[in-house]
């Protein structure tokens, strides 16, 4: 059975990248960290559409519990092979770089990074073995043009973008594919307290995205006739910055 693991699949952007993976045929796993409600919600909505799949809980900024959980199910499900992994867990914790706190930005790097990391190593062997995968990384904006107020967020998430060309040079022969997707402004509760008025003003489509237009472009790099595509970064953005 071939199988797409999201992580931070609970809710917003992975969410909808989740009902995208089921909507293309594939069984979700569906990564929550605390969530339940919201992550059955997801599980829920991947029914509706057809699909399945199951909750996988683990914390991606920790390596022990990324090996207990996610480690324990693939040794466990050997008839069930991970073809697609999006990397999307992050956080972030907005604050001018000196006052922030040493937690702040181990946080954010942890979850972002670390997380990236842990995660990728433990499937990549799978891919290897089939000679075939999909690895998509859900960066930001914020990692490619940098936000002020946002250091540790940036950092984490320009450094998964470093990752992410790297590892494609790695893997590219064996038929992997390692790419990213960067987001600008999308409706999500990572941008409660913006002021959508003012700031879309600055996006040339006017407008913030939708979690469903990012899913999007994770399907098409997450497809068989994305093949030819590896260590890019697609900006979704509306033309705010490219």
């Amino acid at each position: 059975m071939k199988c797409s693991l999201v992580t931070g699949g609970s809710r917003g952007i992975g969410r909808a990248i989740c009902i995208k993976m089921a909507q293309m045929g594939y069984y979700v796993l569906v990564n929550y960290r605390t969530n339940v409600e919201e992550a059955d919600r997801t599980l829920a909505l991947i029914r509706q559409e057809g699909g399945e799949g199951e909750l996988i809980p683990f914390d991606v900024s920790n390596k022990e519990d990324i090996q207990l959980s996610l480690g324990d199910w693939i040794k466990k499900n050997e008839g069930k092979y991970i073809e697609v992994l999006i990397n999307n867990a992050g956080i972030k914790d907005d604050v001018l770089m000196m006052w922030m706190k040493d937690e702040q930005w181990e946080n954010v790097i942890r979850t972002s990074l670390d997380g990236f990391f842990y995660v990728t190593r433990l499937v990549l062997e799978g891919m290897l073995l089939k000679k075939y995968g999909r690895i998509i990384n859900i960066v930001s904006l914020s990692g490619l043009k940098g936000l002020p107020g946002q250091t540790n967020y940036s950092a984490a998430k320009a450094g998964v973008i470093g990752a992410t060309k790297a590892l494609a040079q790695e893997v590219g022969r064996r038929g992997i594919t390692v790419n990213a997707v960067a987001p600008g402004f999308i409706k999500t509760d990572m941008i409660e307290g913006l002021d959508e008025a003012a700031m879309k003003k600055m996006i040339p489509v006017n407008r913030f995205g939708l979690p469903e237009e990012v899913a999007h472009a994770v399907g098409f790099l997450a497809s068989k006739e994305a093949a030819y595509i590896t260590a890019e970064v697609l900006s979704i953005n509306g033309g705010l910055y490219s």
